[in-house]
């Protein structure tokens, strides 16, 4: 009879809300937390460029169930788009392809401003991870393939300059799902008459999340670890990032404080106190009649939660909550 594998790492469950730093990609940024944590599972909420600094949301354990409501969430970006040149992937990454000696005044930008606010179509950049016909994009661009991505409908809240010198301008927009900053750019410069691409990326909050939240590697390691000077003499686990080997310290609380409950991600949800017995029964996964005078009748999804923990995901009939998506006690 073959032996079930052991589980590597904690069951340990929760949001990280990384201060991501320039230069490392969404994958390797959850590698290291997962990591870090000695987590069982990890992964998150809508990729960041590795050009890109801010915030990436990392859910761990359980939380992973609650990805989709952080991935749907507003986000915000604070960005600087360079006047003169386009690139190739409308950062600084790639050659220029086409470039300009004109400059716009800042009342012109401010004047292009309402074009691109509200419900929008957006053509993602020719580097993406849009799938062409089962390929990413940014696959096809590397080969030298000029790829024809079809515009989409995406949703810009706002749209505002928050400096504005003769060759770049600093902007911050507030947009939904699937928006393209770079693409913001690219299509700008092109109003414009003068081309641009992005110089700096920033996202500065994913709904529910605020730049509250934010954690560093560093605050991560020091937590993780202690302080340089108090790490000093004392062993690290042997297993280096990705081994299969884990050696679990004993005391995880410093790093584990830093988690924001799994819960928080839900909070668009209307929320449901159940007791004791009927969380019992959801996790089994049995419907439960919903009590109380204020409790819906009706809600096509919804989150049930016992003594202030998460129990359940799943929508309210007729009084009775039917749950979808069972989470650990």
């Amino acid at each position: 009879m073959a032996r079930r594998g052991k589980k590597k790492g904690r069951p340990i469950s929760g949001w990280l809300v990384l201060d991501k730093p320039v230069g490392m990609g969404s994958t390797e940024a959850v590698s290291k937390i997962k990591w870090l944590f000695q987590a069982e599972k990890a992964g998150h909420a809508g990729t960041l460029d590795p050009l890109a600094s801010g915030m990436l949301p990392i859910a761990l354990g359980e939380a992973t169930k609650t990805v989709p409501y952080v991935q749907d969430g507003a986000k915000i970006y604070r960005f600087t788009v360079a006047w003169g040149q386009e690139r190739s992937t409308d950062d600084l990454e790639g050659p220029v392809t086409n470039s300009s000696e004109r400059r716009p005044a800042e009342a012109e930008v401010k004047a292009l401003l309402s074009k691109y606010t509200g419900v929008i179509m957006q053509t993602p950049p020719q580097f993406s991870a849009i799938k062409i016909a089962g390929e990413r994009a940014y696959d096809l661009a590397r080969e030298g393939e000029t790829v024809d991505i079809p515009a989409r409908e995406v949703e810009i809240g706002r749209l505002d300059i928050v400096e504005h010198s003769a060759e770049r301008t600093v902007f911050e927009v507030e947009c939904g799902k699937g928006t393209y900053v770079r693409s913001l750019a690219r299509d700008m410069g092109r109003d414009l008459g003068c081309f641009g691409h992005i110089a700096e990326l920033r996202r500065v909050e994913v709904e529910p999340f605020t730049p509250e939240d934010f954690v560093t590697i560093a605050e991560l390691e020091a937590a993780r670890f202690g302080a340089p000077d108090e790490a000093k003499g004392q062993d690290k686990p042997e297993a280096a990032e990705g081994d299969d080997a884990i050696e679990v310290p004993v005391d995880f609380s410093g790093i584990d404080a830093l988690l924001v409950d799994t819960s928080a991600a839900l909070d668009c949800l209307p929320q449901i106190a159940i007791s004791d017995d009927a969380a019992t029964k959801i996790r089994l996964g049995n419907p439960v009649i919903i009590r109380g005078r204020d409790a819906p009748v009706e809600a096509e999804e919804a989150c049930a939660t016992a003594r202030g923990k998460l129990v359940a995901i799943g929508a309210i009939e007729q009084g009775m909550f039917k749950p979808r998506r069972v989470f650990a006690g």
